[in-house]
């Protein structure tokens, strides 16, 4: 991949998605950054100052209270604004893409649920969401809005089941879990099919989630990056690096790609 200009970049990769029929996008923490949703490594990340074991399977069965206790105030608390996240442009522009007929599906890594908040429909949530509560003993799923949040859902930990007593766990994919199967295939065969893939905030060294866009080059993909800085995709498999924050390059590829 040879380096172009901001101005090239993004003109590079406007004609790609314009010209794409089957275009993806591949989401990572980066997009939610400017939402105020910490990435889990690196500086500042989640990790710096939570157990990551909290975050194990095997732990959460043994001790769900003191993990619900950490998951609550992560994932499930107000910031210091008072309000939880929001989507911001980055989301909102691949919403619109979507619903404008250019993008075909987002697979994301990330838990959040900006995607499906800021309006996209076709969503692969490869590591599940936060968005519901499952019961693992009768299926019963609980959205976790912030209606119900606000109404004190989670005032009481663990949380049970109202039907069967069971506690209750989050639905996004503990260390030690498996992917879900349907967004397992529902990722790769999308990348399969796809004649471009745009990748944002993803750094591309959490796996199996970063071997769709992999499969998406090997499938004859165009790769476009928006990242501000070098991740394990930008010298491998990509054609195209805007190297740009999410929300500023997905708001000036809208423009492009709208003239």
């Amino acid at each position: 991949m040879r380096k172009e200009s901001e101005d090239s970049a993004l003109e590079s990769a406007a004609k790609a998605i314009r010209s794409s029929e089957a275009l993806i996008a591949f989401t990572g923490a980066g997009i939610s950054v400017e939402s105020g949703v910490p990435t889990f490594r690196g500086e500042g990340g989640l990790y710096e100052t939570m157990d990551p074991s909290l975050l194990e399977i095997n732990r959460f069965n043994s001790e769900p209270k003191i993990c619900w206790e950490a998951i609550r105030s992560v994932f499930y608390s107000a910031g210091p604004s008072g309000k939880r996240p929001e989507p911001n442009a980055a989301h909102r522009v691949l919403a619109k893409w979507e619903a404008a007929g250019f993008l075909r599906s987002v697979v994301t890594q990330n838990i959040d649920g900006l995607h499906s908040k800021a309006g996209s429909r076709n969503v692969v949530e490869f590591h599940g969401s936060t968005r519901e509560l499952l019961c693992r003993r009768c299926g019963k799923r609980i959205a976790a809005t912030d209606e119900a949040l606000d109404s004190g859902l989670l005032a009481s930990l663990p949380p049970l089941c109202p039907d069967c007593g069971t506690i209750l766990k989050p639905d996004f994919v503990f260390f030690g879990e498996g992917i879900p199967q349907e967004a397992y295939s529902d990722a790769f065969s999308a990348a399969a099919e796809a004649d471009a893939c745009i990748v944002v905030g993803s750094t591309g060294v959490v796996y199996p989630a970063a071997q769709v866009p992999i499969m998406a080059k090997r499938s004859g993909a165009t790769v476009i990056e928006v990242d501000p800085g070098d991740t394990e995709f930008s010298s491998s498999i990509v054609d195209i690096h805007v190297r740009l924050g999410a929300a500023e390059a997905m708001t000036k590829l809208d423009e492009l790609v709208g003239r």
